[in-house]
């Protein structure tokens, strides 16, 4: 029996940092976009950064979010390692959802939002809490009040 050798080049290990491992580009902004760039997960942080913890909070934002969505977006951004769950009750099953410090680094972006928001979109304003205000000092925020 004759053994033979494969002339195939041995698979090299690529760091994380190539650019094949990104989703489109190793561009900082394309690739922050992939983790937030849909039309609900920015809206998701907002409302954790206000203070609304639970899901049923998180569904009663004023925008609606369809529960599939949310659920979806909730587990996105928990993969992400932008939010983490705990379970405050047993039966059934039912969690709170909270920023980590990766996921509260988005508030300088959100905090960017409004004020280009407020600056170039007539009619704009803050929603009834001002906790995107105080997410430099990275305090937790309470719940929110509404202002109809």
């Amino acid at each position: 029996m004759q053994v033979t050798r494969s002339r195939r080049k041995p698979k090299r290990i690529k760091p994380e940092t190539e650019a094949h491992d990104f989703l489109r580009s190793p561009c900082a902004v394309a690739c922050t976009l992939d983790l937030v760039g849909d039309k609900w997960s920015l809206l998701v942080i907002r409302d954790l950064l206000r203070g609304n913890v639970t899901y049923g909070e998180l569904q009663n934002s004023p925008e609606g979010i369809p529960t599939n969505i949310l659920a979806d977006r909730l587990k996105r951004l928990e993969e992400a390692r932008l939010i983490a769950k705990s379970a405050y009750q047993e039966h059934p099953v039912r969690y709170t959802y909270g920023l980590t410090e990766k996921g509260k680094g988005l508030g300088d972006v959100l905090l960017a939002l409004v004020r280009w928001g407020k600056k170039h979109i007539p009619g704009t304003r803050t929603l009834g809490n001002p906790a995107l205000h105080s997410v430099r000092g990275r305090k937790p925020v309470g719940k929110r009040h509404r202002k109809s």
